[in-house]
């Protein structure tokens, strides 16, 4: 497939995937518009390149549909000044987007051959890629004003929080039952508290697990 043929594709996502469900930040769409998705997929999956489902990549970790990231990065209002952190980089596409959108990127993956795709793919980019266990977050690179998880996590570990600056955004998807709902929140006092706005299929990253109560 030649950028030809992933030209309209791209402008259909745009206009179908995005525009239809509530990404209306003109930043955001355009920058959606621009980074070359296909890039971030792997060769076999190239076909799902601009569908609006997940894009299996490694076992347990996705690429998430374009409208999860789209609704996140729209909802967040980001100034473009921020210092940001993705966790769960994957082969990188959102930390691409987000370059484009903020001053500085962090982009966090532990997963080996993710982190080898998304070296490859973000080059150029500007965006700092960083190999590590994602619930620990980077601690070297903080503060950051923004943080996006993405992936669905039933809870954000203190260690992230404490990562994010007094007032900073967290993005996320959590993960409830089963179903993962597109979630946004400021850290005020070293607290952070969720308000879900939409309901969205994103792929859950391990490590991030609620403690289970003992049961019979």
């Amino acid at each position: 497939m030649t950028e030809h043929v992933f030209e309209p594709m791209r402008r259909a996502m745009v206009a179908s995937q995005l525009r239809t469900t509530g990404v209306n930040d003109p930043r955001v769409v355009e920058a959606m518009g621009e980074v070359p998705r296909e890039d971030f997929v792997p060769p076999e999956r190239l076909a799902l390149a601009y569908a609006d489902a997940m894009v299996p990549l490694v076992p347990g970790r996705a690429l998430n549909p374009p409208m999860a990231l789209g609704r996140l990065l729209t909802e967040a209002r980001l100034r473009g000044h921020e210092r940001a952190l993705v966790i769960g980089a994957a082969t990188g596409y959102a930390a691409a987007v987000l370059a484009r959108l903020v001053g500085a990127v962090v982009a966090l993956e532990e997963d080996e051959d993710l982190f080898a795709f998304a070296r490859k793919a973000l080059g150029g980019s500007g965006v700092e890629l960083v190999r590590g266990p994602l619930a620990r977050g980077f601690a070297k690179g903080a503060p950051y004003d923004f943080i996006l998880i993405d992936g669905a996590v039933e809870q954000v570990p203190p260690a992230i929080v404490a990562q994010a600056t007094e007032g900073g955004t967290i993005a996320l998807a959590l993960l409830d039952r089963g179903v993962s709902r597109l979630a946004l929140g400021r850290v005020v006092a070293g607290e952070y508290g969720a308000t879900i706005f939409a309901d969205a299929e994103t792929a859950p990253l391990l490590g991030f697990e609620k403690p289970r109560g003992f049961s019979f």
